[in-house]
């Protein structure tokens, strides 16, 4: 299924169960809450060598409402993304958020992050579960019909696979972030948005959130099309104020979900 066919789709072939992911309810009794279900403003950073200012960056990004921010760069060796990681969680600690490792389950393992993101060739969510335990919450990047379906049905131990705790749909515009990514446009975000309802799902028991080329000029866009959590690099990363780049996307996906 491709893109232009979303709209003419219909209700999407998705599991009739409601996942039981991200209740709130205690680890013990067996559902993740290393996510919370409030969280909904997720930033990607690469570790800022060249301003130099990793911590700064992260603590002014929390402090102005950022959720989550997930290290990502490919440049690091492992042994200087653990000490950026450390001061990640430093800044995390302190304002009561979260942090995230992509794609190593090693390092996300070493450092005790409480949330780990892959991509759709990265390692399997199964392993991933196996390797980091209850405890993280594991999110899956998805571009595609099909793979949205997917996630859905790995949330909440909906299959025997199980384990998955949030999924990202995009890159809804083209980002230098994710090169030779073809953008997946708005429907795409549409489609998310009524899969998770065919589920039996809502942004708070199904958390998902809509990625690529996303800023303060078109994330009400975003909203509309029923995204109520986005993640972003640049709208932060690149903002002369990361704290009020922060608000300013928060207080626009409060007024959409108002």
């Amino acid at each position: 299924m491709n893109a232009q066919s979303f709209a003419a789709a219909g209700t999407p072939s998705v599991p009739s169960a409601a996942p039981e992911s991200l209740t709130g309810t205690d680890p013990a009794g067996g559902i993740n809450t290393g996510l919370p279900h409030s969280a909904r403003l997720y930033l990607c950073t690469d570790a800022r060598r060249d301003r130099g200012d990793f911590g700064e960056f992260v603590d002014a990004a929390f402090a102005g409402g950022v959720d989550i921010i997930q290290l990502r760069d490919k440049a690091i060796e492992a042994a200087e993304e653990l000490e950026l990681l450390a001061v990640l969680q430093a800044a995390a600690e302190r304002h009561g958020k979260l942090w995230a490792v992509n794609d190593r389950a090693d390092i996300a393992l070493l450092s005790g992050a409480p949330v780990f993101h892959i991509g759709q060739k990265d390692l399997p969510v199964a392993s991933a579960r196996t390797l980091l335990g209850a405890p993280a919450a594991i999110g899956l990047s998805t571009h595609t019909a099909e793979q949205i379906e997917g996630a859905i049905r790995l949330s909440g131990g909906l299959t025997d696979q199980g384990g998955l705790d949030y999924f990202c749909v995009g890159p809804v515009w083209a980002t230098p972030t994710k090169p030779g990514r073809a953008a997946v446009g708005l429907d795409l975000v549409r489609y998310a948005a009524e899969a998770v309802r065919a589920a039996g799902g809502t942004q708070a028991t199904l958390p998902w959130f809509a990625i690529g080329g996303i800023d303060l000029g078109n994330v009400e866009q975003v909203v509309e099309a029923g995204a109520g959590r986005i993640v972003v690099v640049r709208a932060i990363t690149e903002a002369p104020d990361p704290a009020a780049a922060a608000a300013a996307l928060l207080a626009t996906l409060d007024a959409g979900a108002s």
